[in-house]
């Protein structure tokens, strides 16, 4: 791997990522289509680590706050004050709760993480994913009137929304594209459905990145000290481009243009389609 590759890969990381048009996808039909040398697995799960970071410094303050009300709830489990906080619980409070709930759907998907990373392999696969991308945000634009908030959704929606999490782990499919739109076709408004998504990205990528850390430390995977610079510009690439992207998805979402990607995602996945089956 050359340092132009690592900021190339570093860059689509970034940009696709948190845009709904599937990093995945986008990293698998470079490497298909352009004979881009395969990232391992150490390399992707840091670009993922890097985009992590860009999402604890937008929502910093949220972070922090969920943090602290997750030990003063624990805290006031142990007191008389836990009854009465049940009732109506601090909003960091509730988002703590929303976001375990849309975690557990995770669990159900590890064991079949590798059956369902291999659909990675087939091109036509991932280019009928992005089809698919498309066509839930451009619903999600028309069918989002929604006004709910953290304050009153519900532990019910915030388990849809991590179904659609789980269902997203298909390679093609745009994480933040299929919870965004999920949580806008459950009534969410637009604002707290992006807040809710980029949060709930924060568990499975930790999850993911210590689980290779260990890998890494137990030598179950081997790790070439030489390419280390390297992934580090990458990480850095992804990181700020990934800061900015999440800026953008922000401000498109709360004008009500979300949906104007799934013409991207369709172009590009009628291409790659297309050029699966004419390119063998």
């Amino acid at each position: 791997m050359s340092y132009f590759m690592a900021v190339l890969l570093g860059f689509v990381q970034g940009v696709a990522e948190f845009l709904p048009i599937s990093s995945s996808g986008h990293l698998t039909l470079l490497q298909h289509f352009f004979q881009m040398e395969e990232v391992d697995n150490l390399y992707n799960i840091l670009l993922h680590f890097a985009t992590l970071i860009a999402v604890c410094v937008v929502y910093r303050k949220d972070i922090a706050e969920m943090i602290l009300e997750f030990f003063r709830g624990v805290a006031a489990l142990c007191t008389r004050r836990g009854a009465r906080e049940t009732a109506r619980p601090p909003e960091a409070r509730r988002l703590v709760l929303m976001v375990i709930v849309g975690t557990l759907p995770l669990l159900v998907v590890l064991p079949i993480e590798a059956q369902v990373e291999s659909l990675g392999n087939s091109p036509a696969a991932v280019a009928l994913m992005l089809l698919v991308t498309g066509c839930v945000l451009f619903l999600s634009d028309r069918l989002a009137r929604g006004v709910k908030t953290v304050r009153t959704a519900t532990v019910k929606d915030a388990l849809l929304v991590g179904v659609a999490q789980g269902v997203a782990t298909i390679p093609g499919l745009s994480r933040s594209g299929t919870t965004i739109s999920a949580g806008m076709m459950l009534g969410f408004d637009r604002k707290f459905a992006v807040r809710y998504s980029f949060l709930l990205s924060l568990p499975a990528v930790l999850g993911a990145t210590l689980l290779q850390v260990v890998k890494v430390v137990t030598g179950e995977v081997e790790v070439d000290l030489d390419r280390l610079p390297m992934y580090l510009v990458g990480m850095v690439v992804a990181g700020v481009v990934g800061y900015f992207a999440i800026q953008l998805v922000k401000l498109l979402a709360d004008k009500g243009k979300f949906g104007k990607f799934a013409y991207y995602c369709w172009i590009v996945g009628a291409v790659a389609l297309v050029a699966s089956f004419a390119i063998r």
